[in-house]
This record gives C-alpha cells, structure tokens and sequence, in this order.
C-alpha cells in the first residue's frame, strides 16, 4: 500500500507536456481541486485497487480502505493473515497510534493476524504499488486533468 503526491486538477500541463493540442498554464496557480490517490496492490494475483482522497490521506481513511476490502479478499482468498507492506510513511508508521489503533480494532473485528513490514528509508523501488503509480504517470502525461470527471476516468 502506498499514497500518490497529490494531484493537482485545473488547467496545468502537467510538466510542460501536453498532447492534446489545448492551451494550459504553464504554473501551478490555484488548482481546482485536488485529488491524493491511495493504492493497494496484490503481488499474488497483480490486482490493484485505488481510491482517491480529496485532501491529505489519513490513517483513518487507509483503515477505512482496507475495512472495506477485507470481507471481500476473506471471501476470495478465505484470508486469515494479512500482511501490510507500507513504507514507514507519517500516516502509516509503526509509531503512529491512530493507524496501530485501528489495525488492531480491524484485526478483532474480522478474526485476523495482521502483520506490518516496512520498507527501509528512501527504498520504495521495492514496494510493487510504486510500480502502479509509475504507470498511472504514464498514461496521465501529456493530458490536462482539468476535471474530476477526466482524472478519475483516466485512473480507471
């Protein structure tokens, strides 16, 4: 699991780069809104599931994720260890009591062991949804993400 800078939604060309032939600033002025993505990735099957934030991502808003995905990957994989690769990150530390609180009350809840493994300092190239993120930048470059409605869309 891993979150995304935040995205900037209003005309910006998005690092100079536009092929859509329309006119963009050329400055990060004031964006319309802002979307930070949040991903999780599933090395066994290479599934990805992303939801998008309209202000910072929280420890509250990664727990609500992943309580709405666990009755799911319980039903398919019949789960009953979670491991959660993440990258020491402030939302998601070890330390951080907030997202240790909830893990714990998820883990009660749906009868799991939850385990965390963090990724070193300044090593995320080995967390795969880093992979994700690399491919959502890709298929966003050179597009204006001037609406919600366009941003989402191409994340889909």
């Amino acid at each position: 699991m891993d979150t995304k800078a935040t995205v900037k939604i209003g005309e910006f060309s998005r690092g100079g780069y536009n092929r859509q032939g329309e006119n963009a600033c050329d400055h990060d002025f004031k964006p319309d809104e802002t979307f930070t993505p949040f991903g999780i990735l599933l090395p066994q099957t290479g599934n990805s599931h992303l939801w998008f934030g309209q202000s910072a991502v929280t420890a509250d808003f990664m727990a609500d994720r992943f309580e709405e995905m666990i009755p799911l990957w319980k039903q398919i994989f019949g789960i009953h260890t979670l491991v959660i690769n993440a990258d020491n990150g402030p939302d998601c530390s070890g330390r951080r009591t907030q997202w240790l609180r909830r893990l714990v009350e998820l883990a009660d809840v749906h009868q799991l062991i939850i385990q965390l493994a963090y990724y070193p300092p300044y090593h995320s190239k080995y967390n795969p949804i880093e992979r994700v993120w690399g491919i959502l930048e890709n298929h966003w470059r050179g597009e204006i993400l001037n609406s919600a409605k366009k941003t989402l869309g191409l994340a889909r």
